[in-house]
């Protein structure tokens, strides 16, 4: 926990039309009393912009593994230290493979490899895409590894079509990230 209790959360925001409801992510959490650290991927920086989630968080964005301004270059290992819990809503198909196997080649994947924080991730894709073998094989990997899967809804999906694969709501997954029962978040 930071200065006055605050609780430290790193929310990672993964490509993809859910990257909205992150911003609702963010003023929630800030609304609960945590402070909200907001790594973006490149994807996500295309549906929302870093200033968007600056302003809401009243903290820099960070979206490079090279940003010289963090840590002499090290920001991801800042990120995994400072953090209480680590949240990656939306968390693409990609961004759960890349969590699955090990991958680190951007900053939120290699701060998630660096981190001893607990680790939820929100999946939001389409349905076809959760319900793909792989992806489904990758989310039992991070289950059977402790990784809170927080979602995803049934319902309607951007593209018009309607199944598993909707984000939860921001509400819900602020709530799971800060309630005291849940070990395995908090």
């Amino acid at each position: 926990m930071g200065a006055g209790g605050q609780r430290h959360v790193v929310l990672g925001v993964a490509g993809g039309i859910a990257a909205y409801k992150a911003c609702e992510v963010v003023r929630r959490l800030r609304v609960a009393g945590a402070e909200v650290r907001v790594v973006l991927t490149g994807n996500a920086a295309r549906f929302v912009t870093p200033l968007t989630f600056q302003a809401l968080s009243g903290q820099p964005v960070r979206q490079g593994l090279w940003d010289a301004a963090a840590e002499l270059g090290m920001a991801h290992l800042e990120l995994a230290r400072w953090a209480d819990a680590v949240l990656i809503a939306p968390a693409s198909a990609d961004a759960l493979a890349k969590l699955a196997h090990g991958f680190a080649d951007d900053l939120l994947s290699t701060l998630c490899l660096a981190t001893t924080a607990p680790l939820a991730v929100a999946p939001a894709m389409n349905h076809r895409m959760w319900l793909n073998p792989a992806t489904q094989a990758n989310i039992a990997t991070l289950r059977a590894r402790g990784i809170a899967v927080l979602g995803p809804a049934n319902g309607p999906l951007a593209e018009g079509e309607s199944g598993p694969g909707r984000m939860l709501e921001p509400a819900q997954l602020v709530q799971a990230l800060l309630a005291p029962d849940a070990p395995h978040v908090a």
